[in-house]
């Protein structure tokens, strides 16, 4: 059986929806014991959002991959304590409430930390822990927006428009992932002392906004949205087709646009030395689309695509989800997987990313029922049936 890499590594997931639990599933597929504290009775709303199999949302099965789900009310002090005590065998805790929340709960960084020292916190809001913002509620969207992506979204000739999936969201589940290695590097290896990491959504958009904020530092230049082409890198926008299918073109390396023009017959564009480079190219971006596009409306997508991977230009289809469902290559790289619900219905369910050599993820189970696993996870903190029997009738649990 192949090693897990994070065998040993405990997660307590306190939150919600998305941003915390994706980077939390993300722990859970490479081994660590992820244990989910959802409310009793509802649990995470997450468990009925778009598309359901009998009462549970297939995203659900997806995300928690992997998760223990135990329920306690964490504004009630018994259920503070049970925390508490979990703290102590804790190497992770991933949040995503707004900031002071878990304060006001005592569980907030300091009373966690002063429990265990060596404790690693993420914690994720729209805004940041502090600054003016902080106290302010958060979403994917909102985070999309201020940090410029929003704007940048579709025609200049239209309003803004949004990515197909929260993105902010996951950029910001993806940095609490790389801010809690970090820390536990610098704890295991450095002999450094616990901490926690802070993570905006909005910051996590920023972040990947490119050059945008030094143009306007440097020449004040406002970038703005340029439908489907990337400004300032040429070509690299998608075209037409003759069966009225979409094609994305990306020939904007140098030695990528020669093999390109020499591919559609355009031998004179390949020794125009004014093409010869980026900056000549995006100068004549618009020119450049014309032609691509002619040749693209005289070829169906496959054949389109066949012309372009002879001559190894990156090209592709835009995909739905049956195309991807489909593709062999997805399929060879076992980024499609089947699994079965608890009924012993099948699911498909996307693979693991990244994929390591020596210790890959893996999924073991898929998204746990409400609560299924909190008599384990108390038992082995020291209770007994009686005592657990009480906490639920109390609605601690």
């Amino acid at each position: 059986m192949t090693e897990e890499p994070l065998k040993g590594v405990r997660v307590l997931e306190l939150g919600s929806l998305i941003a915390g639990p994706y980077a939390a599933s993300i722990f859970g597929q490479f081994g660590a014991e992820v244990i989910k504290v959802e409310p009793p009775g509802s649990g995470d709303p997450l468990r009925r959002w778009r598309k359901m199999y009998k009462d549970t949302s297939l995203w659900w099965y997806t995300q928690s991959r992997n998760k223990k789900s135990i329920t306690i009310d964490l504004k009630s002090p018994k259920g503070q304590k049970i925390i508490h005590d979990l703290i102590l065998e804790t190497d992770i805790v991933i949040e995503n409430f707004r900031p002071g929340t878990l304060e006001k709960w005592n569980l907030g960084w300091e009373q966690l930390s002063a429990i265990n020292p060596s404790l690693i916190m993420v914690r994720v809001s729209g805004y940041g822990q502090d600054g003016p913002y902080a106290p302010r509620p958060g979403f994917a969207a909102i985070a999309e927006s201020m940090g410029g992506l929003r704007h940048l979204a579709g025609y200049p000739d239209r309003p803004p428009v949004r990515a197909g999936v929260s993105i902010g969201d996951t950029l910001a589940s993806l940095y609490g992932v790389i801010g809690a290695m970090t820390a536990m590097y610098h704890l295991k290896v450095n002999g450094g002392k616990g901490q926690y990491v802070d993570v905006a959504l909005t910051e996590a958009v920023l972040g990947v906004m490119e050059s945008l904020i030094p143009e306007y530092g440097m020449f004040g230049f406002i970038r703005e949205r340029t439908g489907a082409s990337m400004p300032g890198i040429a070509p690299s926008s998608s075209y037409p087709t003759l069966d009225e299918r979409y094609i994305v073109i990306a020939a904007n390396s140098d030695s990528i646009f020669n093999r390109f023009m020499v591919a559609i017959g355009r031998q004179d564009l390949a020794d125009d030395a004014g093409l010869k480079h980026n900056d000549g190219r995006a100068a004549r971006c618009d020119e450049l689309d014309q032609i691509i596009e002619h040749w693209t409306r005289q070829h169906t997508l496959e054949a389109a695509l066949a012309v372009l991977e002879e001559a190894e230009v990156p090209a592709s289809a835009i995909n739905n989800a049956e195309d991807i469902y489909n593709d062999p290559h997805f399929r060879a790289r076992d980024m499609i997987c089947e699994h079965s619900l608890p009924d012993g219905e099948s699911i498909s369910i996307p693979g693991i990313v990244p994929k390591l050599s020596a210790t890959p993820g893996t999924t073991k189970w898929l998204g746990p029922k409400l609560g299924e696993h909190t008599a384990e996870v108390l038992k082995h903190l020291g209770l007994d049936d009686a005592s657990i029997d009480a906490l639920k009738a109390e609605g601690v649990i």
